[in-house]
């Protein structure tokens, strides 16, 4: 089956919509993203292993916006965790069709975490971008994020959304 891509005048604001995920999570602007998701909208993270043997198991399972808000309030306020920061390298972006009303985009990730209280720096994760992306308002959101880390571990505990 073929698939008609939609109009080339889409790339760039849902292009920004990725970029601007990342860097607000880099920028420790957290709470931002939750306004990049549809109210409705779904964000899970879950390893390719997983993923690709269709085991429901995810890391991180938000199914609306306004849970992505408490997840990010529990990490601000009651969660005890090292310092640290991400910086995210994205590349690849790509819209390859439609799905329920949306588009179908992919992208890359690579997630450098850098420890703030020895400086130590490690590749943290990466992987795949399979989103969703809604174009019917004022401006791109996410409808699903969904993050595929292509290891099947995490070397500590996610706290901060990727």
């Amino acid at each position: 089956m073929i698939v008609s891509l939609p109009s080339e005048s889409f790339f760039r604001p849902v292009e920004n919509l990725v970029y601007e995920w990342a860097r607000a999570i880099d920028e420790n602007r957290v709470e931002d993203i939750a306004e990049l998701m549809t109210p409705h909208g779904r964000y899970t993270v879950t390893s390719r292993f997983n993923s690709d043997r269709g085991l429901p198991l995810a890391v991180i399972d938000c199914t609306s916006a306004a849970q992505l808000r408490d997840r990010i309030k529990s990490m601000r306020i009651a969660n005890v965790y090292e310092p640290q920061h991400y910086r995210h390298i994205i590349s690849g972006v790509q819209i390859i069709g439609e799905e329920d009303g949306a588009l179908a985009v992919r992208s890359n990730y690579l997630v450098v975490r850098t420890m703030e209280l020895d400086g130590d720096m490690a590749i943290y994760s990466s992987g795949q971008c399979q989103d969703l992306v809604d174009v019917s308002g004022d401006r791109p959101r996410f409808k699903r994020r969904r993050i595929l880390y292509d290891s099947r571990i995490i070397e500590t505990l996610m706290v901060i959304p990727l």
